[in-house]
């Protein structure tokens, strides 16, 4: 086990929770984008979370369906 692996694993953590490329970007110290989106691998497959939390969001004249879609 090396620091590396141990920044590797935590970043990749962070991003499973939700930070989103700019908060790994100032976590990691990075000034560019590139290295702080490896750790974003870990945030795949989160369609149905992002779903799930966009649905108590509502927007001032636009109704959502009862599948998600939205109406007017």
């Amino acid at each position: 086990m090396h620091v590396h692996d141990l920044r590797h694993a935590v970043n990749t953590l962070a991003a499973a929770s939700g930070a989103n490329l700019r908060e790994l970007m100032e976590r990691m110290g990075h000034a560019s984008t590139r290295a702080a989106v490896i750790y974003l691998h870990a945030a795949n497959g989160r369609d149905r979370q992002i779903a799930d939390a966009l649905k108590g969001i509502t927007l001032p004249g636009v109704e959502a369906t009862d599948d998600g879609r939205t109406g007017t």
